[in-house]
């Protein structure tokens, strides 16, 4: 259709040079009227011709040129930048061209703001890295200069320091592998390795390991009454992880004297588990940044906690590998509630 169109407007252009041509021709010429009319017409004949080759050679070399343009700027899209290219959706070629450089436009814009994002993002993870390293390693130089100084020698203090500089190098431990975990399971060097298991079963035992550090801060581990068995297939230990640490969080962060509960829904063909307590919540502008590296809602009480910041980085990582979703809600003095969901079997 959009060819036929071009033939007719390459034909009526054509037409009217010709035309124009041959008035131009009978206006100048002294002979009789018949041979004045034999002239036009040849001039007309030979005009329309000439112009007509000669537009269509213009309009080969022109969009020629254009569809190498095209072709050009597509290469410099990859095929997830562009699903369906608008320049697809037409035949006209300068729409075409005019629809992927807009395209192209487009893309390099939002290129450039996931760059910028990327980069505020890798200062922060680098400022915070240097941040939690710091504090540890300040400490345990503290104690060895206090041991060197003749501290070494007063058994008042000697295990003590030593005690307390393991306590340090302990918790760079924890924050080396934990680096460790999310790097290995971002490039997928960690494997996850499924199997079938009861998770209810696997909540029970993560609530009995960790009621001892419940019970010191008043907190009541709760799960469903009945004892019914609900199978998953998922990488055990991986999800004993996800379930210590949201436990652990909501035992260190919860209300004194509060309650965390573990649920089990049946979702069709997944299982999903909800991790509640009804603490202190968070705030609704902390939320969406709530699973990113080192991001502390309490900086100062987070790290009085002990924890590393990297757990719930973790835990997403773990659910994402196993192409499930994790998910938080929280209300500011109600509490939250942390659920994800595992393929049922």
């Amino acid at each position: 259709m959009q060819n036929q169109s071009l033939k007719t407007i390459l034909v009526l252009i054509s037409a009217g040079i010709a035309l124009l041509i041959s008035f131009c021709v009978m206006s100048f010429s002294n002979g009789t009227t018949s041979i004045n009319l034999r002239v036009a017409g040849m001039v007309f004949l030979i005009s329309f011709i000439s112009s007509l080759l000669l537009l269509y050679f213009a309009h080969l070399i022109v969009f020629k040129k254009i569809d190498h343009l095209v072709a050009t700027v597509k290469n410099f899209r990859s095929e997830s930048e562009r699903p369906q290219s608008l320049a697809e959706t037409t035949n006209n070629e300068l729409t075409k061209l005019n629809n992927e450089v807009l395209a192209w436009a487009d893309d390099r814009k939002n290129e450039i703001e996931r760059l910028k994002k990327l980069e505020v993002y890798r200062k922060e993870f680098l400022g915070n890295v240097s941040h939690e390293l710091k504090t540890p390693i300040f400490n345990i130089q503290g104690y060895v200069l206090t041991l060197l100084d003749g501290g070494l020698e007063d058994e008042t203090i000697n295990r003590d320091y030593l005690a307390r500089a393991e306590k340090s190098i302990d918790r760079m431990i924890t924050i080396i592998d934990d680096l460790e975990a999310i790097s290995q399971l971002e490039t997928g060097e960690l494997q996850i390795e499924p199997e079938r298991f009861d998770i209810v079963a696997l909540a029970k035992d993560v609530c009995e390991a960790q009621e001892m550090k419940a019970t010191a801060r008043g907190i009541i581990l709760t799960l469903p009454d009945d004892s019914r068995q609900m199978f998953v297939y998922a990488d055990r230990f991986r999800i004993r992880q996800v379930l210590v640490n949201l436990v652990v969080n909501s035992v260190k962060y919860g209300k004194e004297y509060g309650e965390t509960r573990i649920r089990f829904y049946d979702a069709g063909e997944k299982i999903s588990i909800e991790v509640a307590d009804n603490g202190l919540g968070i705030a609704k502008e902390h939320l969406p940044r709530l699973f990113e590296r080192f991001y502390r809602v309490d900086k100062s009480r987070s790290r009085e906690m002990g924890g590393t910041g990297l757990g719930l980085a973790i835990v997403k990582h773990i659910i994402e590998g196993h192409n499930q979703t994790i998910n938080v809600m929280s209300t500011e003095g109600v509490g939250t509630v942390f659920s994800f969901t595992l393929k049922k079997v």
